[in-house]
């Protein structure tokens, strides 16, 4: 009798003591190797520089003064070849696409040589915001000043995530839009 009272009550630790262990198990050895992020994560997040640079028209710039917002960067040569106008329409439907949360989002075009940038090619997307480096300086923004990518940069200031060149702006899209669900800053 008393060994069946022992069973049952090993039984019963056990039945509430399984689904601790087992997702401690889970939790620490059997990590799953895919993400559900469309975008490629920067570990670790690299910080963006501080150097104060040049705007397009004239004024200074330091990403410091994004500080708070996203940040979305593609970067080019001056000159705005087709590839550079791809890129800075990207920018601007992913950013409309954001709908409500559009206003969290900024957009840096960086000019990674010193062609000057023609003014009708940054007209026809106003707010995108155009940096070069001072003359005889270059550009300190690696990674940022890669053309093949887009990238994320969040409201601390880091380069957080990478997007390819050919990038579906869809799947970008909802990778910013969990990003700024779960963010309580920018």
């Amino acid at each position: 009798m008393i060994a069946r009272a022992r069973l049952k009550l090993v039984a019963i630790i056990a039945l509430f003591a399984a689904p601790i262990v087992a997702s401690f198990l889970a939790f620490h050895f059997f990590r799953p190797e895919a993400t559900s992020n469309y975008g490629e994560l920067i570990r670790p997040p690299q910080p963006v520089t501080t150097a104060s640079l040049r705007r397009w028209g004239g004024g200074e710039f330091a990403f410091t003064q994004l500080r708070g917002k996203w940040v979305l960067v593609a970067s080019d040569s001056g000159a705005c070849p087709a590839s550079c106008a791809a890129k800075l329409t990207m920018m601007r439907q992913v950013r409309l696409m954001l709908g409500r949360n559009a206003g969290r989002l900024e957009r840096v075009f960086v000019a990674d040589d010193t062609v000057p940038l023609a003014p009708e090619a940054l007209a026809a997307f106003e707010g995108t915001v155009a940096i070069t480096p001072p003359p005889g300086m270059t550009l300190p923004l690696a990674p940022l000043n890669d053309r093949a990518n887009y990238y994320l940069v969040d409201p601390m200031g880091n380069a957080m995530m990478r997007f390819p060149l050919d990038a579906d702006p869809r799947r970008m899209l909802k990778d910013i839009e969990r990003l700024l669900k779960a963010s309580r800053v920018g």
